[in-house]
């Protein structure tokens, strides 16, 4: 008998190892405590390192957006990595349904995406134009290089505000 209560003691230290055993506070798991409890406080109360900077409504996230493709709308795909941006990159490319979709070949890695009966792009991707800001160009780049290699062609003037 003394043996089992010194077996069950240093099993108790390895699965409580602190001072409050974690199968004792049932609570953190019901339901209505995970829907209340804010992602950002730590366990322990301490205070929270990373604090969110863009605090996003319901509605901003459900937020629709018209795309015109025979317009002059363009789509810029920002590549964050590490996020599955290659998998979604591609998708892009190859399985949107549209009146004119993408153009990919066997064998090339960039696909041709025209605007209908025209020959100027509407997606501006690594795996559309190619890395034409840069490998894996950041918000900055691509703000300050989009514009001139979409429009490198066009006059100052003719060139649509985007």
């Amino acid at each position: 008998l003394v043996m089992l209560f010194l077996f069950a003691v240093i099993v108790l230290q390895y699965v409580c190892p602190g001072t409050e055993c974690q199968l004792l506070r049932l609570r953190a798991f019901s339901p209505s405590a995970a829907a209340a409890a804010d992602p950002y406080r730590a366990e322990d109360e301490t205070p929270a390192r990373f604090v969110p900077r863009f605090n996003f409504s319901a509605g901003d996230l459900l937020r629709r957006g018209d795309f015109n493709i025979k317009g002059d709308d363009l789509i810029v795909f920002l590549h964050i990595q590490k996020t599955g941006g290659t998998t979604f990159g591609r998708h892009l490319v190859r399985n949107i349904q549209l009146e004119q979709p993408c153009e990919c070949r066997a064998g090339q890695k960039k696909c041709t995406c025209h605007r209908p009966g025209k020959r100027e792009t509407w997606l501006f991707s690594r795996f559309s134009t190619g890395w034409s800001c840069g490998l894996h160009a950041d918000w900055t780049e691509l703000t300050n290089c989009v514009p001139s290699v979409v429009d490198n062609k066009k006059e100052v003037r003719l060139r649509p505000s985007r």
